[in-house]
């Protein structure tokens, strides 16, 4: 019996990296750019974040981002860098402008900042920035939606460890994996980049860089098994970036090195592809059950149905406001604003649904969190 294999040739016919002094002459705004939807069905909320960087430093790389609420955003910062005496005239307050935010070594420090919907720090939690020392800073930050007690789970790649914090973030509840040992048995990572859940609490890990598989763990976080070797037959992945899971329990995987995204049942089993993918950086399955993806190479959102099928993409490479450059994460809240988390620009920029926005093109909200529940520091259960 063959394997069904999508092939959604048409990403190549999308944009790809376009000349960055042609699109920073150009200016920001919604609508079209260069010849492409730039901004998509959004309008980009200028001067958003708030600065939060001490003084003569500025925001780096920027690993992720995840909205709990419209008024409460995790942003996850790989540290602080140190701006030049002088800075160019097009400077918009990102490291972008000046190269890609991931080359300069920066001081870890902020690493987990909380905003509020104006882009105003809350909360700093300033306390964990040790944890990422001797890394690159954290690489990917989650919230399970089934888990009342909204844990925080941030992934350091570079340290080879998965840690899950209190919602307030003064308790480290648990730690998953050894600082600075790389592994492939069942409690060892090698580089491990993404996380999603079942709603019984069971939940995936993408592992990653270094292992190329998928690790399973039930509620309580007991290892069960794990999928998947190097190479680029199906079941096999080059560098596995992200994960989400459908409402049929199937698990997708940003099989990013291999330019495609592969799909399973929740034991492992290779049920189909969808190939020629430029490069998967981050998937989020859309409350209307459509897998929304970033590409890193096109710089776009890319939109498909769960046969496969891509219905519509937005996006334009650039450094000025509203262009993207390499989105690592990126998260919608239950008002529909989504913020993109940018590794290569050192920036997280907001954009919100534009009032005449056709709806279909809208990344609609996941599904939402359960009600939170008093917060305690008891090891998480059910996610």
């Amino acid at each position: 019996m063959r394997t069904p294999l999508l092939t959604v040739a048409a990403i190549f016919a999308l944009g790809l990296h376009a000349a960055p002094a042609l699109l920073q002459s150009r200016g920001g705004g919604s609508g079209i750019h260069g010849g492409e939807d730039e901004t998509g069905p959004y309008d980009l909320v200028r001067s958003w974040p708030q600065p939060f960087a001490r003084t003569g430093y500025i925001w780096g790389s920027q690993g992720g981002v995840f909205a709990e609420s419209p008024n409460r955003i995790f942003l996850l910062n790989r540290g602080e860098l140190k701006l030049p005496g002088a800075l160019p005239s097009d400077f918009v307050g990102a490291w972008g402008v000046l190269g890609r935010a991931t080359d300069p070594t920066p001081e870890l420090r902020n690493c987990i900042v909380v905003v509020d919907g104006e882009g105003k720090v809350i909360e700093t939690w300033t306390q964990w920035d040790r944890l990422f020392q001797g890394g690159r800073g954290p690489h990917s930050i989650h919230m399970s939606p089934y888990d009342p007690e909204r844990h925080v789970w941030v992934i350091d790649d570079w340290r080879q460890q998965i840690f899950v914090f209190s919602n307030d973030g003064k308790q480290l509840v648990r730690t998953f994996g050894e600082a600075g040992v790389e592994g492939n048995d069942a409690k060892h990572f090698g580089r491990p980049t993404g996380i999603a859940w079942l709603p019984d609490g069971t939940f995936f890990v993408t592992d990653g860089y270094t292992n190329a598989r998928v690790m399973k763990f039930d509620k309580d976080g007991t290892f069960l098994t794990s999928w998947g070797s190097r190479g680029t037959r199906p079941g096999e992945f080059q560098v596995p970036h992200a994960i989400a899971i459908d409402r049929a329990r199937r698990v997708f995987v940003a099989d990013r090195g291999n330019h495609r995204i592969q799909i399973f049942d929740q034991n492992g089993k290779f049920i189909l592809q969808w190939t020629q993918i430029r490069s998967p950086e981050y998937l989020l399955m859309s409350g209307d059950n459509r897998v929304w993806v970033a590409d890193g190479v096109t710089n776009k959102f890319l939109k498909y149905a769960l046969n496969g099928s891509l219905e519509y993409s937005w996006g334009t490479y650039g450094t000025f406001p509203g262009g993207i450059w390499g989105v690592h994460q990126f998260s919608v809240d239950s008002d529909g604003n989504l913020y993109a988390a940018e590794a290569m620009g050192g920036r997280t920029q907001l954009f919100r649904p534009r009032i005449d926005a056709d709806g279909a093109a809208l990344i609609t909200p996941p599904a939402p969190l359960v009600p939170k529940a008093e917060q305690t520091a008891r090891p998480p259960a059910g996610g």
